[in-house]
């Protein structure tokens, strides 16, 4: 089934597509790889929080990992611009977000939280966290957006945000039908 684009008018009163968001899997593996081939270095350190070798090495796995849901943002051309993931990990769900630079900045990455929040309740999920290096200001800003309140802690230089599936889920909007 394919999803409309949501659009919305320019301040010079044209019509703006939105991207739109769709699940994606192995299938979509070139172009999610040459979505991570237009980050800088640095988005991709915030991402993974190392530096990563060529993404046709670890981005098939990434895709293909056992009951985890992976979302990406599609332009109006059909190009990849974000990409977000949510993995089970015992009794909670991680969830990673990676927005090309170019399109950083725009709320992008929350609606792509937002989405993978809608997904982890479905999954009746109790608990969603994320993983990010301290003084993100990108991932801080995101944060303060979100539709609930987020618990922190900070360990040697890496901060772990924990929000209950619940709290996220009565914060989201009622999806569109």
């Amino acid at each position: 089934m394919r999803v409309p684009h949501r659009t919305r008018p320019r301040k010079d009163g044209l019509i703006r597509r939105e991207p739109r968001i769709i699940p994606i899997g192995p299938a979509h593996l070139a172009r999610t790889v040459a979505m991570h081939r237009r980050c800088s270095p640095q988005t991709l350190w915030s991402r993974y929080h190392r530096a990563m070798a060529d993404p046709r090495t670890y981005v098939p796995t990434l895709l293909s990992r056992p009951g985890s849901v992976h979302l990406a943002a599609l332009g109006a051309t059909g190009r990849i611009l974000a990409v977000g993931h949510l993995m089970p990990d015992h009794t909670a769900v991680e969830a990673a977000l990676l927005v090309e630079d170019s399109w950083q900045g725009r709320g992008l990455g929350t609606r792509l939280l937002h989405h993978l929040g809608e997904h982890a309740r479905a999954g009746g999920w109790a608990t969603l966290y994320g993983l990010f290096r301290s003084g993100d200001e990108r991932i801080d800003a995101m944060l303060r957006h979100a539709p609930a309140p987020v618990r922190r802690t900070e360990e040697g230089g890496a901060v772990t945000a924990w929000v209950p599936v619940h709290d996220l889920a009565a914060g989201l909007p009622v999806p569109r039908r």
